[in-house]
């Protein structure tokens, strides 16, 4: 029997084992939804519309996931989204000759700069990530009421046209009431949304930066001891998640196509109980971005199956993610608990 134990969960390191179990109640959660409501859920397309509605949350979360890993957190990348939006918007909307590149270029530039602050404010300053973050958030909210305090819809053609931009997918789609076949579609958001996942992965997965991560924020001593430089990897992680904000920021911008103070408010905190969903510790050294990309699909999910049972009231959303949410801890402490003893046996 303990000989059984063993092999079951010195198989799989804490990182994929929390990988699996959220993969596994994702699809789990899903099948369920088809087979007991149906409706919407059996069609591709509200596979993709989960992907659409929340491509800006996958990038930003994927962030969340890299800072997490590495020992901190960050809770100022909704602010920097709003930021972006509401610059971007005015950007296109009120100057003469506005170029989309540009556009681009601000949102990352926004990034960027929240990056080197905060990162050097933690890493070098050593103030706690908390605070710091806490404070930019507050910052970034409160620029984004003085760029502009009115709402409002973005004209512009050139950018019209790519927020319109849809991509088909290849065999998959469903009959309309009149009978017409439409082609599934995602939009060009998730698109960058996946690249940045298979990206992030490969970095975590392969190289000394991604190793650094996980070595820094499961034991700082330790990593110093291993030559790691610490500080810098600390500033790094702030600096790539800022800087995923602003790209996050910008494909919220594209899904929306307005600006707004009150945009991607709690946002933060979804990116957070993502990563939590996809498997990462909030102590450090433990993540997957793979599980992060599946914590917010499960995320969302939960969500349309609470508004499809007709529970649209906020609260129930709310109440429905706080079960989740320990749920997901509840069974992340179970299973690193049963790998310890399994581990002594």
């Amino acid at each position: 029997m303990k000989e059984n134990k063993t092999s079951i969960f010195n198989k799989m390191n804490d990182t994929n084992l929390l990988l699996a179990i959220t993969i596994v109640i994702f699809f789990l959660m899903y099948i369920g939804a088809v087979l007991f409501q149906g409706g919407g859920f059996s069609k591709p397309q509200m596979f993709f519309n989960i992907l659409n509605a929340n491509a800006a949350l996958i990038i930003t979360a994927c962030g969340m996931s890299i800072v997490m890993i590495s020992g901190g957190i960050d809770i100022s990348v909704g602010g920097v989204v709003a930021l972006v939006s509401m610059c971007c918007a005015v950007y296109l909307d009120k100057t003469e000759s506005p170029n989309l590149l540009v556009s681009v270029l601000i949102a990352i530039g926004i990034g960027l700069a929240y990056g080197l602050v905060q990162g050097f404010l933690v890493a070098v300053l050593d103030i706690q990530p908390f605070i710091v973050s806490l404070a930019g958030m507050f910052f970034a909210r409160g620029m984004t009421t003085i760029v502009n305090t009115a709402p409002f819809n973005v004209e512009n053609q050139d950018f019209v046209a790519l927020k319109d931009t849809r991509v088909n997918v290849p065999f998959l789609g469903s009959y309309n009431k009149k009978g017409i076949y439409v082609p599934a579609y995602i939009e060009i958001g998730v698109i960058v949304a996946l690249l940045v996942v298979i990206l992030l992965f490969v970095v975590l997965r392969w190289t000394k930066l991604g190793r650094s991560f996980y070595a820094v924020g499961g034991n700082k001593q330790s990593a110093l001891m291993m030559g790691i430089n610490v500080r810098r990897t600390k500033f790094l992680s702030h600096l790539i998640c800022s800087t995923l904000a602003g790209i996050g920021g910008y494909v919220y911008f594209l899904h929306v196509g307005s600006g707004s103070a009150s945009h991607a408010m709690g946002m933060e905190m979804n990116a957070i109980a993502s990563s939590i969903i996809g498997g990462t510790l909030l102590t450090g050294g433990v993540g997957n971005i793979i599980g992060t990309f599946f914590g917010v699909l499960s995320l969302s999910t939960i969500q349309n199956i609470v508004a499809s049972a007709g529970l649209d009231e906020a609260w129930w959303t709310g109440i429905t993610i706080a079960a989740m949410l320990c749920l997901f801890l509840l069974i992340q402490s179970v299973v690193m608990a049963q790998k310890k003893k399994a581990i002594k046996a």
